[in-house]
């Protein structure tokens, strides 16, 4: 109950955490207990730093602090736009540059490469909230989804429509 109540509060101030099942290994919740000199779980850190238990973070709730102190999480549209433009020319597949896990995802590599130009890949698969978000966000359902300067190109047929007609190099390059 006491950590639902953390999460909850936590949650509901749209702070950015991760947690850890103290359950889940003896030798870090005893570990843990003695390294904070803090008896009790569940137990919030900032920074590395131990803010406290359920009772100090309901204090800090109730004074407004807490907002101060704890990392906002970033809103999924912000990170959409941020990842978008991460690099002058971003790729969203299934895998990475280096192991393409899926057919399209390898075709769109091997033009990609040919092209000479610089990109970076960002991996659907290792981060869910990014794959379904980003469909939304763009209105474009499949990938892999090509982005140039912040702008959906397309995906792979109109990567290949963009090969065969010559437009491709221009495109990525940002001439168009």
């Amino acid at each position: 109950g006491f950590s639902r109540q953390m999460v909850e509060i936590l949650n509901n101030h749209g702070v950015a955490f991760s947690s850890f099942d103290v359950f889940s290994d003896e030798e870090v919740r005893q570990g843990l207990k003695a390294l904070s000199r803090w008896p009790t779980y569940p137990q919030l850190y900032v920074a590395g730093e131990l803010v406290g238990g359920l009772d100090i973070v309901k204090e800090l709730e109730a004074s407004g602090e807490l907002d101060a102190i704890c990392p906002k999480a970033q809103k999924l549209e912000d990170r959409l736009k941020s990842l978008i433009n991460k690099a002058p020319v971003m790729l969203f597949m299934k895998g990475s540059k280096q192991v393409a896990k899926c057919g399209f995802s390898k075709q769109i590599i091997e033009i990609m490469n040919n092209t000479g130009v610089d990109y970076e890949t960002f991996d659907i698969l290792e981060d869910e909230e990014v794959r379904q978000g980003l469909k939304s966000f763009s209105n474009w359902p499949t990938y892999p989804q090509l982005y140039v300067k912040g702008e959906l190109v397309g995906g792979l047929d109109i990567v290949k429509e963009l090969k065969e007609s010559g437009e491709l190099l221009p495109v990525l390059k940002g001439e168009n």
